[in-house]
């Protein structure tokens, strides 16, 4: 077993060549069993085994600098720099992360978590390399599907003009999570049909110095714009930003990677390496579904097959339900995603109605003004992104949306509180940065009964409206209370005295718990779903002062600019003073692990709330 000899970074160095297949066999097995018990990025990590393989066998750490695009491709280096024993632990709470973390190793030389991001980093730390007079290796590691994000173009731009010593890495596997879409993976499909380009370069080159006055036909094609490198070149695009292109290289082949690799060190300026993968390589169920095995979670080995069956809907599978309806009934429905149909639910809806159904690619920003051009053609988009993901299209939003008032729907999935992906993947802020957006209608639903009428009224809302909803199983509670939709208004659930809970989408499930807690020491408390969060029913609330004493805001976002302190800042305008205890999330960045010990860690579990809520309610009669 040459894996047990990898405890330390560089270990794979004292490896014989000649065996470093079977390491790579190896990996590929550890990774599959490990995955198996814990879940995790699977297929893009049996896709890069090689070519992480081939990095580390060029690279010196920690003093070089590896920098993984996204990072759910970066087991096999974490493996590589000594953590394997830790594996059990992976994505769990107080484990290992499931991405880079600099944080876990010194190995790690930047975190990441969302696309498109890595070329930046790797050209600022190469460029940073350079200013301290240091001579170390930075490369950047970014797959094709990462390359549908404007942000890598604009690094690719710099890159190209800063004339710095810089590797950037593009593993092309012709996958993001689910298959590539637009020109980009079009061009890159003809670069794959497309020889070396090293060797035509030469051979035209050798016919054309054998002929008269050759020597001089080179030089003017070498300078003329386009030159020879237009017409022979599979990777002109990329030369033409003035990157230096090698490729393409079979990226499951470990010589002729470490054989790019070392040439691309000796280049003084930047150069993209261009391999190609397959993603889920090695695993046959993985290759045939890899989308699947993108995020899996345990699994039976010898079929694939999940190890824990779901039977109960989630909230992606409802608002996947009400799309499809909604869909047949409006002809001018449409759905827009950013590379991730699957995951937001328009698998079904895509297939049903193609021609009103896209993806843009990792490209939210795009994909938010793309929406609003076709609100502005009359058509209805609903734009299906994770809460975490749509933060980077809040300028879009602001000026592309909102100032024209356009009827632009925002399901916004994964809101709150996710789990196992960690900070980059909580949703946490979306309360707080959609509600400073004027035009703005934001909306939670406490059940799946309540996002099914929540779309519904959006749909046929006249302006820029978003829903947020969690992460996992759908509740089914409170079935008896679907009062209808009414812009702005909230709705009673239990309607006592002394102690209100304005509860907010997901929390008015806890909220039920804290309630039925509170009722067993003898308090009257009254549940109050909020529904809407920009406007909030101030109407409302005003009356439940009247019969309250004791207001408890109770949301699943971060405390800075969510609903409780706008509740706050309305009571104080109002010159209204009652006790406010406010229930949210830190100003923190939520760690990973499983979302009931992270609730209870940040104090969002029912037997929190109630031990907050006595405390902050002691003195009152």
């Amino acid at each position: 077993m040459y894996l047990e000899k990898i405890n330390h970074p560089n270990d794979i160095k004292k490896v014989p060549r000649a065996k470093l297949n079977v390491l790579a066999q190896e990996i590929r097995e550890f990774l599959i069993e490990s995955i198996s018990e814990t879940g995790g990025h699977l297929g893009a990590n049996l896709g890069t085994v090689e070519l992480t393989m081939a990095l580390h066998l060029c690279l010196d750490f920690p003093e070089d600098k590896l920098i993984f695009d996204v990072g759910h491709q970066s087991y096999t280096h974490k493996i590589l720099t000594g953590r394997r024993e830790e594996f059990p632990t992976l994505r769990k709470h107080g484990g290992i992360a499931g991405f880079p973390k600099t944080s876990e190793s010194d190995c790690d030389a930047f975190n990441t978590g969302h696309s498109s991001t890595s070329i930046s980093a790797g050209l600022g730390m190469a460029t940073a390399r350079t200013l301290n007079g240091k001579n170390n290796t930075v490369v950047s590691v970014i797959g094709d599907g990462a390359l549908t994000g404007g942000m890598a173009y604009e690094a690719l731009n710099n890159a190209g003009k800063s004339n710095t010593k810089f590797i950037v890495v593009l593993n092309d596997n012709n996958m993001s999570i689910s298959e590539n879409v637009g020109g980009v993976s079009q061009y890159l499909d003809n670069v794959r049909t497309t020889e070396k380009y090293l060797e035509l370069k030469e051979g035209v080159k050798g016919k054309l110095s054998h002929v008269p006055r050759g020597n001089e036909m080179i030089s003017r094609i070498q300078k003329a714009k386009a030159s020879l490198k237009s017409f022979v070149i599979p990777g002109m695009f990329f030369e033409e930003m003035g990157l230096t292109y090698l490729g393409p290289i079979d990226g499951h082949d470990i010589s002729a990677m470490v054989k790019a690799l070392n040439e691309a060190k000796r280049c003084k300026t930047p150069v993209l390496v261009h391999v190609l993968t397959k993603k889920g390589k090695g695993y046959l169920p993985a290759e045939r579904h890899p989308a699947r095995f993108h995020g899996a979670e345990p699994f039976e080995i010898e079929t694939g097959l999940p190890k824990y069956k779901r039977v109960d809907p989630n909230y992606t599978d409802v608002f996947s339900t009400v799309m499809c309806k909604m869909g047949e009934r409006d002809k001018d429905v449409c759905a827009i995603t950013a590379a991730m149909p699957d995951g937001t639910g328009l698998k079904r809806f895509r297939s049903m109605y193609p021609d009103r159904f896209f993806d843009v690619g990792i490209a939210e920003e795009h994909a938010v003004t793309f929406a609003a051009g076709l609100a502005m053609g009359g058509l209805k988009p609903i734009v299906c992104i994770y809460s975490s993901f749509l933060q980077r299209a809040y300028d879009q939003m602001i000026h592309d949306v909102c100032i024209q008032n356009l009827h632009v729907v925002f399901a916004i999935d994964r809101a709150g509180i996710v789990g196992s992906d960690g900070e980059t993947h909580q949703g946490i802020f979306d309360l707080s940065f959609l509600s400073t957006i004027p035009n703005m209608c934001v909306m939670a639903p406490k059940n799946k009964w309540e996002l099914s009428d929540m779309m519904k009224f959006a749909v046929n809302y006249d302006g820029p409206v978003a829903i947020r909803y969690p992460r996992g199983k759908a509740y089914d509670g409170l079935s008896e209370f679907r009062a209808p939709i009414e812009y702005g208004q909230a709705e009673w659930i239990n309607m006592e005295s002394d102690i209100c809970l304005l509860a907010v989408g997901s929390m008015v499930k806890t909220a039920v718990e804290v309630r039925d807690k509170l009722k067993g020491m003898g308090k009257n408390v009254s549940i109050l779903n909020v529904r809407f969060v920009n406007p909030f029913d101030k109407e409302m609330i005003l009356d439940a002062l009247k019969t309250h004493k004791h207001l408890v805001t109770m949301e699943e976002n971060v405390k800075a600019g969510g609903f409780g302190e706008n509740i706050a800042e309305f009571l104080s305008s109002q010159g209204r003073f009652a006790k406010l205890t406010n229930i949210s999330i830190p100003d923190i960045y939520v760690e990973h692990g499983n979302v009931d010990i992270l609730k209870k860690e940040i104090g969002l579990d029912a037997d929190s709330i109630v031990d907050k809520i006595l405390k902050d309610g002691e003195g009152l009669s």
